[in-house]
């Protein structure tokens, strides 16, 4: 069987910079609060108008254009976000719409994981080249954010930004690199804690639904903390163990980037150095499935990865959802 190898990377951050001053006179917080709890300096928010697959679509063209091959050649698709555009469509056929990618069996479809989607969606799309179902397959991760977090929760408001990532998924036959290894896991019992309330069947739209703000994200901060940092870090120890790695033999982690704090322990429970560890939480905030493709993305562009480094990928989030996967970076 052949590697599942990521061949090329892309991302897209709006222009619209917001820094953690915006929100002093719009909510009880200060600068600091948010520095020393979170770890963001600022986030990038889109404009009015600006969709998922807006942000997908330039997300996209730039990983296609950093692989040098044309559109058509996507024949698979899969989005990771919990903003689609639409409930349906999905929004992978909004895309391709767009983008008017013409080829002749090109599918796709979208995966509502949270912050793990981009994860979950790798490792399907890893499993599609692997089996030859497909040769080459987009993974993208993308969230806007701002559309369904509510501007006066202290809780949510800062945390995010808005933002998309794209990597391209092949076939090799190059044993020293591909995706290697995935641990993923769900457990439903946290929905309670992290959720979006109404507009689902459960709790259709209505007048009162939309009176009482229950259409924005819904986090209870303290056991969510707890949570990721357990989970993320058993997840990225547990792929380590699986596949005989200490500390010293991986080149980076790239962890969710939803809080730093959660971040520095997944660090350490791995026995990183945080010299190795992609961190960008500072000018991005958490923006949900995109946050590990764009850094994945950033670190390529400047340089940073080397061929065959080993990489561990790391991610929690509402469902709750969470695991690790490790890769062998696929791109000289």
């Amino acid at each position: 069987m052949k590697k599942a190898v990521i061949t090329a990377v892309g991302h897209y951050v709006p222009d619209n910079v917001i820094p953690n001053t915006y929100f002093e006179s719009r909510i009880e917080t200060t600068d600091e609060w948010i520095r020393t709890r979170t770890g963001i300096e600022e986030r990038r928010f889109a404009p009015d108008g600006m969709a998922t697959s807006d942000m997908s679509v330039l997300a996209i063209q730039d990983c296609l254009k950093h692989r040098g091959i044309d559109k058509d050649e996507i024949d698979f698709i899969v989005v990771a976000t919990v903003t689609p555009d639409h409930v349906f469509p999905a929004t992978a056929c909004v895309i391709q719409h767009k983008m008017e990618m013409k080829h002749p069996y090109i599918w796709g479809y979208d995966i509502s994981a949270a912050c793990s989607g981009f994860l979950f969606a790798l490792e399907t799309a890893r499993r599609l080249v692997e089996t030859g179902g497909s040769k080459k397959a987009l993974v993208v991760g993308a969230d806007k954010m701002t559309a369904i977090v509510d501007p006066q929760d202290r809780a949510t408001c800062i945390i995010f930004g808005d933002g998309a990532g794209a990597v391209l998924v092949e076939a090799s036959d190059d044993e020293n690199i591909g995706i290697m290894d995935s641990v993923m896991h769900i457990d439903g019992s946290g929905f309670q804690h992290l959720h979006m309330k109404a507009g689902g069947s459960f709790m259709p739209a209505t007048v009162e639904t939309v009176e009482q703000r229950l259409h924005f994200a819904y986090q209870e901060g303290q056991h969510v903390f707890k949570s990721a940092v357990k989970s993320m870090a058993d997840a990225a120890y547990d792929v380590m163990q699986r596949n005989n790695l200490k500390g010293d033999d991986v080149a980076w982690l790239v962890p969710h980037q939803a809080n730093l704090r959660i971040i520095d322990a997944t660090a350490s429970r791995m026995e990183l150095d945080k010299e190795r560890v992609m961190i960008n939480i500072q000018r991005y905030g958490n923006t949900t499935a995109g946050t590990i493709p764009i850094c994945l993305s950033e670190w390529q562009k400047a340089g940073k990865i080397q061929y065959a480094d080993n990489v561990v990928l790391a991610a929690f989030g509402g469902g709750f959802t969470y695991g690790a996967t490790y890769l062998k970076w696929g791109i000289k």
